[in-house]
């Protein structure tokens, strides 16, 4: 199953933001027995490169990520953490 929600949120943040480069770690494991792992949503960092954030804030980069996968938050996802940067920023 988590390799499920991976893809899943993958697929929506490649579709939505045409990354250069994406990585998504699950680290659903380290938070078993937290109120979040017991409703099912998974814990993930996304590390994403995207000319999509150019001249956005943090907080819109964070927006932009959020909308992507806004139709399996609190569902397939508890708790997401992000780093957003643009190609001249890595």
């Amino acid at each position: 199953m988590t390799d499920t929600r991976t893809e899943m949120i993958r697929e929506r943040l490649a579709r939505e933001l045409a990354p250069a480069s994406l990585e998504i770690i699950d680290e659903s494991a380290k938070h078993a027995g937290h109120a979040g792992a017991a409703s099912g949503g998974g814990h993930f960092i996304v590390h994403i490169v995207a000319d999509a954030f150019r001249d956005k804030t943090l907080i819109q980069r964070h927006r932009l990520v959020y909308d992507a996968v806004g139709d399996i938050m609190h569902r397939e996802i508890h708790a997401l953490s992000i780093q957003a940067k643009t190609p001249d920023e890595i």
